[in-house]
């Protein structure tokens, strides 16, 4: 699966359903299912190092000359959804992991039943 690395508190707020567009600097053709990753550097309130959600990317509109706003689907059936996390290591632009390493989570996102329970069993315990 495509994957992208992200500052682990913004991978938060992908997760957590309140930022549904990642500004960057680059474009690409690529749409669909992108896994998305947490940089190493610890930030507080994040998971640095782990993939935590699959999101659909469905669009990429141009702001200005040299920015790119990443649109992503909501947390919903055939959207983007929650996964169990596992460590992985970024990389610079887009990149592969394996699709096996991807387990999702019994719960698509925050706003389904069981989330809240999930969220501090699984996700709270790995919070920098």
């Amino acid at each position: 699966m495509k994957a992208l690395s992200i500052r682990s508190d913004y991978v938060m707020e992908i997760f957590k359903g309140t930022k549904t567009i990642e500004y960057r600097t680059w474009s690409t053709k690529y749409r669909g299912n992108l896994l998305i990753c947490g940089t190493a550097k610890k930030v507080h309130g994040g998971l640095p190092g782990y993939a935590t959600c699959v999101v659909k990317l469905t669009n990429i509109i141009k702001y200005g000359d040299h920015d790119y706003g990443w649109q992503l689907a909501p947390f919903k059936p055939n959207g983007s959804y929650w996964i169990y996390p596992f460590h992985v290591k970024g990389q610079l632009g887009l990149f592969n992991v394996e699709n096996q390493l991807i387990r999702r989570a019994p719960v698509i996102g925050p706003t389904a039943p069981g989330a809240q329970h999930w969220f501090q069993k699984v996700i709270t315990p790995l919070i920098y």
